[in-house]
């Protein structure tokens, strides 16, 4: 490829309203333009990076025994409906009406469309087990789309989805999907991690998340350095603390905290550690025929985690001002458990405590030396419903947690029997009786995984690719091409050798300056540079750069080629 039958769109600065460092340098280097809110075009540059990440996928799962086909983007919302799903998907889940009345989505998922194929053609044990993915465009209509490519409205997806007579078929195909995806990211040269993860709305019994690991991901992962452990935050286990029991040693008291309503301001008032402190958290659960009142206690330096809170009581919203006054007679900043006699639910380290600090049920005031047993009842509930913390204890027992972020670029889940049930979707076992099949699901973010490789490789000239998915491996770049037959010359042979060989070029034959045609390949992310220039070729040398390196090294025309295959080779 040579650079003047290309296009190539650069930009000097990126769009003000660019926010993170993949967004702003994608932007940049005129790989993808934007067309509205979280819709992006993606320009031929950043097509050839997508293709590559598509290709590596395609080829991983095709070697791990899956089927590609293709569904339709547009779904009936019947299915959707019949699935039990569409009602509670939320606005994400964009609709719309034909010429004819009848409903219709833009599909961000596919379970139901691949349910639906299977019930009409699988219909016996002999058939089993099948796994089928796509390659496709999504569409969730995200309420504040953000981030580029990394939280957009439409995107690419690779989603997977496998039917078994038996659990025990469904978990060996878990975990052929998790070696599967483990080896999709080693060869996209990413950095990352699988953690244990929540099913959140597409539901099952169990799931990994692959984050590939970035200062600016989203999510926040917990693990342990000393073992294989790891997880989301939001579901990583806080392991229930060791009782120090110095026993009761405090007179509960009421004291005056004027003003000071956070955990913290209370600590610091009165002179004790944070950690000494209970926050009460007030929420009013879903129950049927209405809502609960429930508090939720955790030590004042815990954040509450709302997802294990709703494993232990179910739905729930944070209660209204004025529904904690009716309950208590107080205002929110100064509530607590001494006096209530409603649902309480302790968190762990919450059950452990002696000579607690906690809210008085009175505006100004707190209560110290409270002791559950003496001063309230013990908990009638008691739950790991917090986020851990770095040095928590790891669950395994093999040492502390420690924390880290990361972007989320791939989910694996067991959905179990969820829609294969809903909708019928059987099969004959061997005795002639009517089975529901046991169903897998496994996500790619096949656009996301291109700014999140951004997120992990850049610096302050641009993007630093990894040549696996690099749109072109090797920038061939003459100095004064229009001027001299020899660059020319030798530039059009080295990049015929390089094709040759199967090594990705582009020859830059523009009539640029070199400190911009330079500029260029270091911000579009081209791993490997080689300079054609009439000094070196008078030498019998030219001038080879890596993204990543500091000095330049002069290599002979005649290995060139050579060194640039070892190079790749070793990437």
């Amino acid at each position: 490829m040579r650079a003047s039958q290309f296009f190539i769109a650069t930009l000097k600065e990126a769009p003000s309203d660019a926010e993170i460092v993949s967004h702003k340098l994608m932007l940049r280097a005129g790989l993808i333009r934007r067309l509205a809110g979280g819709i992006y075009t993606w320009m031929p540059m950043g097509l050839r990076v997508l293709r590559k990440v598509e290709n590596i996928v395609r080829e991983e799962m095709n070697r791990a025994g899956a089927v590609e086909l293709l569904m339709p983007a547009v779904q009936p919302f019947e299915l959707w409906e019949e699935s039990g799903r569409g009602p509670k998907y939320g606005p994400e889940l964009l609709r719309f009406k034909d010429r004819h009345q009848r409903d219709f989505v833009i599909g961000p998922t596919h379970e139901e469309v691949i349910t639906d194929v299977v019930r009409r053609d699988v219909k016996s044990y002999r058939q089993l087990p099948r796994h089928f993915y796509q390659i496709q465009t999504k569409f969730r209509d995200e309420i504040r789309p953000r981030f580029g490519v990394m939280r957009g409205r439409e995107f690419l997806m690779k989603d997977g989805y496998s039917f078994h007579t038996s659990y025990a078929d469904l978990e060996r195909e878990y975990r052929n999907m998790y070696d599967t995806y483990s080896r999709i990211f080693t060869r996209l040269s990413l950095q990352f991690r699988a953690v244990a993860a929540d099913t959140g709305a597409i539901g099952g019994t169990g799931s990994h998340e692959f984050h590939v690991l970035a200062d600016s991901g989203e999510d926040a992962i917990a693990f342990c350095p000393g073992s294989d452990y790891a997880a989301n935050v939001e579901l990583a286990e806080a392991v229930a603390p060791a009782r120090v029991d110095a026993g009761v040693t405090a007179t509960m008291e009421k004291k005056a905290t004027p003003g000071k309503t956070k955990c913290e301001d209370v600590a610091a008032f009165l002179g004790l550690p944070l950690t000494q402190t209970v926050k009460a958290i007030a929420v009013m659960a879903e129950k049927e025929g209405g809502s609960e009142f429930v508090l939720l206690l955790l030590r004042g330096d815990h954040d509450l985690n709302e997802i294990k809170a709703q494993k232990v009581v179910g739905a729930f919203r944070f209660a209204r001002d004025e529904e904690i006054v009716e309950a208590l007679g107080c205002k929110a900043g100064y509530i607590g458990a001494v006096g209530f006699s409603g649902r309480v639910v302790a968190d762990r380290s919450v059950a452990v405590m002696n000579d607690c600090v906690c809210g008085a049920n009175e505006e100004g005031y707190h209560l110290t030396g409270v002791n559950f047993g003496r001063d309230l009842p013990q908990p009638e509930t008691v739950a790991d419903i917090r986020n851990v913390v770095e040095g928590d204890a790891s669950p395994d027992g093999k040492g502390p947690l420690e924390l880290c972020r990361g972007i989320e670029v791939g989910h694996i889940f067991q959905l179990r029997t969820k829609y294969a049930e809903a909708l019928k979707c059987t099969f004959l076992d061997e005795q002639g009786k009517d089975q529901v099949m046991e169903m897998g699901c496994y996500g790619i973010g096949v656009s996301r995984i291109v700014g999140a490789a951004i997120e992990q490789g850049h610096d302050e000239r641009g993007i630093i690719f990894p040549a696996s998915i690099a749109p072109f491996a090797v920038a061939v770049v003459p100095m004064n091409y229009a001027k001299s037959e020899a660059v020319r010359a030798a530039a059009a042979a080295l990049h015929a050798e390089l094709l040759a060989a199967g090594i990705d070029a582009i020859l830059d034959d523009r009539d640029e300056r070199p400190g911009s045609m330079f500029a260029d390949w270091e911000l579009i992310g081209i791993p490997h540079r080689v300079v054609v220039g009439e000094r070196g070729l008078k030498e019998g040398k030219l001038e080879y750069k890596g993204r990543r390196d500091t000095e330049a090294t002069m290599v002979a025309v005649g290995d060139m080629a050579a060194f640039l295959k070892q190079k790749l080779c070793g990437a």
